[in-house]
């Protein structure tokens, strides 16, 4: 049951490869877990936004990032948009962002 991570394109592999390092070490531990186990690790590592969109929860010393993500059929799992959370809520300009390239992956996926 093996799961294949591609990325929206190369700046967001970057954004998340620069990630500060407990958050970039909980993102490797976690997308192993996803390509192992699937895309839905369930609370509190990830979390549905519906409409097939979803998001990955990284907690570190430095902080708190989200990756959102959506999946493909044939155990596809595109990263769509990285970013470090400053606040409670989920800023909408990121949100919009991440369904933006959700949409524009899964048209060209069809």
């Amino acid at each position: 049951m093996d799961f294949e991570i591609d990325y929206f394109n190369e700046e967001v592999q970057n954004e998340i490869l620069a990630l500060p390092d407990t958050l970039a070490a909980r993102y490797i531990v976690l997308t192993r877990r996803m390509e192992a186990l699937g895309p839905n690790l369930g609370d509190p590592h990830t979390k549905a936004f519906g409409h097939g969109l979803f998001e990955l929860r990284l907690k570190g010393a430095e902080g708190i990032a989200r990756v959102f993500y959506c999946t493909l059929v044939g155990k596809r799992i595109f990263m769509l948009h990285c970013f470090i959370k400053k606040s409670q809520r989920t800023p909408r300009a990121d949100l919009n962002l991440a369904i933006a390239r959700m949409k524009e992956v899964k048209r060209e996926n069809s």
